[in-house]
């Protein structure tokens, strides 16, 4: 599906936007990933509202900071019916960007077909972005440089050999394990979850869900 170029802005820049990180970003797309709703969160974080957003494909705000690889390894998850968990870089409508770890929905049809899918979204530890945007960055020059597939080799490779783990149990033990330290630096004890549990895990809804 094509980006709508005209809602993309002119030029990028290198600054963080402001948005309530203790809120959660959602949305819901078709099967091929076209915007059906988002929350008053998303609004607020993209710098997008839904008038402009509804109807348009999800990659409208893809940053040009991430590598393509990390999408390919996120769809090829969702279409085989997969929830998923990524860190992704989104850029704004005004060019600055934001970082979020997501989490998906596969939704179903009677028959087993997937007919779209609900993203939820959570503001990163700045620690955890110190840490991924390296990789990040590799990986972006890689593409750049040798093609997508010299990319998707190295990632791979980088999994199996430094951190001998799925990309995805790499975020999740990263996101995981730099939430409790900041807790516990902070003198907080470990919050008690929404109950909503995805693959074994219950730290994504550690604070308010926003409904809206």
């Amino acid at each position: 599906m094509n980006t709508n170029d005209a809602l993309r802005p002119s030029k990028v820049i290198d600054e963080e936007v402001k948005w309530d990180k203790s809120k959660t970003i959602i949305s819901k797309t078709d099967s091929v990933g076209t915007i059906l709703y988002m929350n008053d969160t998303f609004e607020e974080a993209s710098e997008y509202n839904k008038i402009e957003l509804i109807g348009e494909p999800h990659n409208i705000i893809r940053h040009p900071d991430m590598p393509k690889v990390v999408f390919k390894v996120l769809w090829d998850n969702l279409k085989q019916g997969n929830n998923f968990h990524a860190i992704v870089k989104n850029l704004t409508r005004t060019g600055r960007y934001y970082w979020v770890i997501t989490d998906f929905d596969v939704e179903k049809d009677e028959t087993g077909k997937i007919t779209g899918y609900t993203g939820r979204r959570k503001a990163l530890p700045e620690k955890v972005v110190k840490k991924i945007e390296p990789l990040y960055k590799t990986l972006l020059e890689i593409e750049k440089i040798k093609g997508e597939k010299a990319s998707e080799l190295y990632f791979n490779s980088y999994l199996q050999e430094e951190v001998n783990s799925s990309y995805e149990d790499f975020v999740v033990n990263l996101f995981e394990k730099e939430t409790s330290n900041s807790k516990e630096n902070n003198g907080e004890a470990p919050s008690k979850e929404s109950g909503i549990i995805k693959k074994g895990i219950n730290w994504f809804f550690f604070g308010e869900t926003d409904p809206k």
